[in-house]
């Protein structure tokens, strides 16, 4: 039997890089899936692609009204909200150490990172109780747990508020059937970090942290987010499933 049958999920973040990736393997583990992304053009694309099983809305993760909008999407469309993954975030190129990142990047990180999976959370949780109860899936970092190789201020501390965030979260709702996990990968072969991996040294200073030597496929984190967001999980809440090819289990002298 398909691992998400009869479930409906929604993925901010839906139309690229992991979350493309998210949107396809729910639809093929039998979910209705509402794919959620700022860019239209892309959004459309995929959801046309899975078929009627699939719908598109545009939204901007933090903007509350559009959180609201694409849960009220899910609930008319489907019928329903049972799986909760907060995928959508941000990575900008001048994030960098305390003293020189931009107080313009430090806000539009929090912005999309931490209070769109707040807003996400807080719009959802209603209709996922009324639907009988679900899974939270927030992306967090395998930074939340350990400082980053590389200065990037912003990004980790937006991550590690989502890993105490979704703790919460999980205490707050669990006797009304709402478990919420978080998901910390390593670093993953997407657009996102793209940018950081064709500086060389950058690069290097990076893969020098990962035990197995290579930066992870997104399928292979979709693969722990399908497992948190299936019933095979039923008992697990409150907790981070880090997929991060052994960086935190390993101690690198900094350079």
């Amino acid at each position: 039997m398909p691992r998400l049958q009869n479930k409906v999920a929604l993925i901010t973040g839906g139309a690229s890089g992991m979350g493309k990736i998210a949107s396809e393997r729910f639809v093929a583990e039998g979910a209705r899936v509402v794919v959620v992304d700022y860019s239209e053009a892309a959004g459309q694309a995929v959801a046309a692609s899975l078929g009627d099983r699939a719908t598109f809305i545009a939204a901007d993760v933090s903007k509350a009204a559009d959180c609201d909008a694409m849960v009220a999407h899910a609930m008319t469309t489907f019928g329903g909200l049972h799986v909760l993954y907060n995928n959508a975030g941000v990575f900008p190129d001048d994030d960098g150490g305390v003293m020189d990142t931009p107080e313009s990047t430090w806000e539009r990180v929090m912005e999309i990172n931490l209070k769109g999976v707040w807003l996400g959370c807080r719009s959802g949780i209603p209709a996922m109780v009324e639907s009988g109860g679900g899974s939270i899936v927030n992306v967090a970092s395998f930074v939340a747990l350990m400082g980053a190789a590389t200065a990037q201020i912003a990004y980790t501390a937006s991550k590690g508020g989502v890993l105490a965030m979704t703790r919460e979260i999980a205490v707050e709702w669990a006797r009304k059937g709402i478990r919420a996990n978080s998901l910390c990968p390593g670093p993953v072969d997407t657009p996102l970090l793209a940018p950081l991996m064709s500086d060389p040294a950058r690069k290097a200073r990076r893969m020098v942290h990962i035990p197995m030597g290579r930066l992870a496929q997104a399928e292979e984190i979709v693969n722990a987010a399908l497992f948190l967001a299936s019933d095979e999980a039923s008992y697990i809440t409150g907790s981070q499933l880090v997929v991060d090819g052994g960086i935190t289990a390993a101690y690198v002298t900094p350079e």
